[in-house]
């Protein structure tokens, strides 16, 4: 299964797939497709989830081995689909139904919330181990939206945490049973209807404008 949206009342909810949701050039396009959907039908929240074991493994690296050349353009097109998600103006949830890697973590920071399964999955920025840093605008999206104390255990020892140990350091909000990651992320936002979405995206560029300044400042 590719991805798809659906709507639960006014809540949308973007399933990334039931594979391992790399993010491939088509990928992008799709998922920017469907957030102007979401944006342009007036949802008034917005929950992405996955449909297999996976939430999002990151970047493609598949794709990157072999169009090397276009690696400046790719990971700027990554970046800006972060910025806006960081700014989208309707209220967001990521329900990380399984793991979260890398670029796919960031997906999930770049939301306003996090609901993680809270016996199976990992939340995990393997960088350091990789020998990939971080670019700067992918470590200020992280640190914008992490503690300092959470920032520096997730981004500078490649660990992975548990449902549990994420929602001690406050990287995800809230934790569920197999089940119920996308339903409790849906519930989250409920309260949060009717909030003016020019109001919203302009309070969050204001809260963000650094963060995705630096995203989207060589896209």
């Amino acid at each position: 299964m590719g991805i798809s949206l659906r709507h639960e009342e006014k809540v949308a909810v973007l399933d990334l797939g039931d594979t391992d949701n790399r993010f491939s050039p088509d990928f992008l396009d799709e998922i920017n497709g469907l957030l102007d959907e979401v944006v342009g039908a007036g949802a008034q929240g917005l929950v992405t989830t996955g449909g297999g074991k996976f939430y999002s493994n990151g970047l493609d690296l598949d794709w990157l081995m072999a169009h090397g050349d276009q690696t400046q353009w790719y990971v700027g097109r990554v970046q800006a689909m972060l910025a806006r998600f960081l700014t989208l103006p309707v209220p967001t949830a990521a329900a990380i139904v399984g793991h979260a890697f890398g670029a796919g973590a960031m997906l999930a920071v770049a939301h306003d919330f996090r609901v993680m399964r809270a016996d199976r999955g990992f939340f995990c920025f393997p960088e350091v181990d990789i020998r990939i840093p971080f670019t700067p605008g992918m470590a200020a999206l992280i640190q914008a939206k992490l503690s300092p104390q959470a920032a520096v255990a997730s981004m500078t020892t490649g660990r992975r945490f548990g449902g549990d140990d994420a929602a001690r350091l406050g990287i995800v909000d809230a934790v569920a049973g197999e089940d119920a990651v996308t339903a409790a992320a849906v519930d989250l936002l409920r309260p949060l209807d009717g909030k003016d979405p020019g109001t919203l995206g302009a309070i969050k560029q204001t809260m963000f404008g650094p963060a995705a300044q630096a995203l989207t400042a060589s896209s």
